[in-house]
């Protein structure tokens, strides 16, 4: 689902306008930016939890070369997702 379709589908469920909608993604989006830029988590109930995690340096191999190489240490944003989604994916198959 594309951006523009979630709007679309968030606007007929709340029954509001697009701009009112749109301003409401781009909270929700710079809140989850925001605590997460400050190593803090947040769960959302029903949906599940977003979770900033710093991945540690470490070594590399090239496999076409065989020169290893230093990795630096990053932050990644990590999402999971609560049992209740985990179960109806599981249910799909």
């Amino acid at each position: 689902m594309e951006h523009k379709d979630l709007v679309k589908k968030l606007q007929q469920r709340l029954d509001t306008t697009r701009e009112e909608v749109e301003s409401m993604l781009d909270l929700f989006c710079g809140t989850i930016v925001e605590r997460c830029s400050q190593m803090d988590s947040i769960m959302i109930q029903g949906l599940g939890t977003f979770e900033a995690r710093k991945k540690m340096e470490r070594v590399s191999v090239n496999p076409a070369t065989g020169k290893r190489m230093l990795i630096p240490p990053k932050i990644v944003l990590v999402f999971k997702p609560n049992s209740a989604i985990k179960n109806q994916l599981k249910a799909r198959k």
